[in-house]
């Protein structure tokens, strides 16, 4: 199968296309026949040789991508045969998913619900996660005033639509008119743009 290899961290030029062997399903896993991989800002920190942790540097060469998308094409033993042919986005441990196909933990699939596009399901993956995990962690109550700081970014954007959701009053921190009108309309109660003199 064909993937994405970096044998050389730097800019995007040093990712190149090459044959690669196929991944197996082990106990457990299943191949997923890959549609789309997300690129992630950590993603690119990793290939220019700079991740946020350094224990994140992977030995070279490496096939990159942790977030994909696509249908499950096989199953290994121990995986329940009802998964094979579904349209999952899932996490691969941080490694493999700019490739044709990935093996993953079928515990770690999510199945992507009807009339959901594969490129919303893959966009929401990461930062879905992450907002998900921060509404979690806030226990927001309704009534409660919540200020959400980058709100028209990725986790911003969710967090406004989820805390407002929740019931909480949104106050949405962004920078500029364009993101004034964006978070306005995922339901902030109050919008700062930091960029306005005063």
């Amino acid at each position: 199968m064909r993937a994405v290899v970096l044998r050389r961290f730097g800019p995007p030029e040093n990712l190149a296309i090459e044959d690669v062997p196929d991944p197996r399903a082990g106990v457990g896993q299943v191949v997923v026949e890959v549609e789309m991989a997300s690129i992630t800002f950590v993603d690119t920190q990793t290939r220019a040789g700079r991740p946020p942790n350094a224990a994140m540097t992977p030995a070279l060469p490496v096939v990159l991508g942790n977030g994909v998308g696509g249908v499950i094409a096989s199953i290994g033993a121990e995986v329940d045969p009802r998964l094979s042919g579904r349209r999952v986005v899932t996490s691969t441990g941080g490694s493999g998913g700019y490739a044709e196909r990935v093996a993953v933990e079928a515990a770690g699939v999510i199945e992507i619900p009807d009339g959901l596009e594969m490129a919303d399901a893959v966009a929401l993956l990461a930062d879905g996660r992450t907002a998900i995990g921060l509404i979690d962690l806030a226990s927001i109550q309704t009534g409660e005033t919540v200020l959400i700081e980058a709100a028209a970014g990725g986790v911003g954007s969710l967090l406004v639509q989820l805390a407002a959701r929740a019931g909480a009053r949104v106050i949405a921190a962004v920078g500029g008119a364009r993101k004034t009108s964006v978070v306005r309309g995922l339901g902030a109660h109050v919008i700062a743009d930091y960029s306005e003199p005063g």
